[in-house]
């Protein structure tokens, strides 16, 4: 029988995910799956998605199904037992004999042929799952869902969260985090509710975000397919990612830096907050600052003078001059984005968390001596991890005096309705099963004194 190709998709995306050398996500809008129709499409998303979040659920199931383990299997074959498993414990509209069937079938076109007799075996012991995966929010979930939520997380994960925040925080988080997580989109061109009402008109609901005032989160409909998102009216952008862009609070005439800006959704929110004003915007990437010109051409107010600089933020910068707004968006973990980009958890190592707090006191110490008197910086991760938030700012305020932290009172004034976000020292925090949101942290910086001259960004390089 011929293999659907959403499953011939989703099969090879996996494996190059494994590979360690790309995103889920990225692969997910790539040339192979734009050509597919509509509904594989959705079903590829599905099962890599799916996949990626349940993988360590779907080892445990394959062991004691196979009784070997993991590591037994080639990785083609690997692959296609957990796409397998995935299908038929998770998908209910799914029949067990036309996975088993398409599954043996991948094995043999994947050169796998003396296998496949394994996986029709294996596929054909696997039942459905008694609770299946839930929305971000569903906290309270039955016994079963949640071990199976704790098995798809390496064990070192939830010890640190247990922790840091508890052991009925960890178990939340570790359902949050093999939850499909809500689309959020960012209003860009008049009022939120004039984009609810526009995109309603093509059969896509949504309703306002709880905390951003351009936020709008989809219940129903597809908003790529949207004239609303196709004229740039709206873009999709995570409410914490929005509300950390708020916290920079950029004013008009402005002179503003977007540090590790790529691939761009932060500094096209901060051109339009600004207006007017100057923006450079910079990465170490090339290759994701070319994307990030592509994906914000003609889309910056022309009365924003936007540069795109490429540099490494970690070493010496090259301004002669100073900004009154910066965002230091660091590298990070990006544990608070696990059901986005759930592969990460299966990347990343306990080694990776004490390295990455170097790069990121580095280049947030580089920065600061950037930052005009009387200016604002925002420093941020999408990481629930101390030695990357707190203990990075903290590290480096003691070493700078002439700066501090602004506090809770302070932001709450400021923005009365992120005033539960903030904690007793004033640092913002975001977590996905609480919020409905991914899991951010930022600390608002400010440096107080005259103010001296403008800053000379560099050519655009």
């Amino acid at each position: 029988m011929p293999i659907s190709p959403a499953r011939q998709a989703a099969f090879r995306i996996l494996l190059r995910v494994e590979s360690g050398r790309a995103f889920a996500v990225d692969l997910l809008q790539g040339r192979e799956v734009a050509r597919l129709a509509e509904v594989d499409r959705r079903l590829a998303t599905e099962l890599v998605m799916g996949t990626l979040r349940w993988r360590g659920e779907l080892d445990y199931q394959l062991e004691s199904l196979s009784g070997k383990p993991s590591r037994y299997f080639d990785l083609e074959v690997l692959t296609i037992l957990r796409l397998g498993i995935y299908q038929i414990r998770f998908l209910e509209k799914i029949p067990q004999s036309a996975v088993v069937n398409e599954a043996v079938e991948l094995t043999k076109a994947a050169g796998k042929r003396s296998a496949a007799g394994l996986v029709n075996a294996v596929l054909r012991k696997c039942q459905p799952a008694k609770a299946r995966p839930r929305k971000i929010g569903a906290g309270e979930g039955d016994r079963g869902l949640l071990q199976a939520a704790r098995r798809s997380f390496p064990a070192w994960i939830l010890e640190r969260w247990e922790q840091a925040y508890g052991r009925e925080a960890a178990d939340s988080l570790a359902l949050a985090g093999v939850a499909v997580p809500l689309t959020t989109l960012r209003a860009v061109r008049g009022s939120r509710e004039d984009a609810q009402q526009a995109l309603a008109q093509e059969g896509v609901q949504a309703e306002s975000g709880k905390y951003s005032g351009r936020a709008l989160v989809v219940r129903s409909g597809n908003v790529l397919n949207s004239e609303a998102f196709r004229r740039g009216d709206v873009v999709i952008q995570d409410e914490a990612s929005q509300l950390v862009v708020d916290l920079v609070a950029p004013q008009a005439g402005q002179r503003v830096l977007d540090v590790c800006a790529a691939p761009g959704i932060k500094a096209h929110q901060l051109a339009h907050a600004l207006g007017e004003g100057t923006l450079v915007a910079c990465d170490l990437s090339a290759r994701r600052l070319q994307t990030m010109k592509s994906l914000l051409s003609g889309r910056i107010p022309a009365a924003v003078e936007f540069h795109v600089v490429r540099l490494d933020a970690s070493r010496a910068l090259p301004f002669s001059g100073q900004f009154e707004r910066i965002l230091v968006d660091v590298p990070c973990s990006g544990t608070g984005t696990l059901a986005r980009n759930p592969e990460i958890k299966w990347r990343l190592k306990p080694a990776d968390l004490p390295r990455l707090a170097e790069l990121q006191r580095s280049i947030l110490e580089n920065v600061l001596r950037l930052l005009a008197p009387d200016g604002r910086l925002v420093y941020s991760t999408c990481s629930l991890e101390p030695e990357e938030n707190e203990q990075v700012v903290e590290s480096v305020l003691d070493e700078n005096r002439d700066v501090r932290l602004m506090t809770a009172a302070e932001l709450s004034r400021e923005s009365p309705a992120l005033a539960g976000l903030f904690d007793s020292r004033g640092y913002f925090r975001t977590r996905p099963d609480l919020h409905g949101m991914d899991g951010f942290f930022a600390a608002v910086i400010v440096r107080a004194g005259t103010k001296q001259a403008n800053p000379t960004p560099p050519p655009d390089r």
